[in-house]
């Protein structure tokens, strides 16, 4: 699939997400995953070999995404080096389900922080 296809499918699978947003954030010049106000990802906009994703993950399994991953998962591009990891969108070495499982853990760890009003906002939302 052609790095162009990933971010159309990466953009349609996070507006998927309960009460979840993807939109160019102008004064970043990213696509923002938004939930609540709250950043869950961010991805770049130039369809490029060089395009990546940046998610949140467990600071222990970021290590091993990127001890498996070396040339494809390094430390967050702007962001937490710790907690968000970023993903060249041109390697084959991830398929699409695979990016998509961590765009959804990096949305539930982000709604776990959550005011527990908004948390149950959501889950409202996603019983609909």
């Amino acid at each position: 699939m052609s790095v162009k296809n990933r971010m159309e499918k990466f953009k349609q699978y996070g507006e998927s997400l309960p009460q979840a947003k993807v939109y160019f954030r102008q004064d970043w010049g990213v696509y923002y995953f938004d939930i609540m106000g709250k950043m869950f990802g961010m991805m770049s906009p130039e369809q490029t070999e060089k395009a990546i994703i940046t998610l949140k993950n467990d600071p222990a399994k970021n290590e091993e995404l990127r001890e498996l991953y070396p040339d494809v998962i390094i430390p967050g591009y702007y962001a937490n080096k710790k907690h968000w990891n970023s993903i060249y969108l041109a390697s084959p070495a991830l398929t699409e389900e695979e990016i998509c499982n961590m765009i959804a853990a990096s949305y539930q760890l982000v709604v776990c922080k959550l005011p527990k009003k908004l948390q149950a906002q959501i889950t409202k939302e996603d019983k609909k």
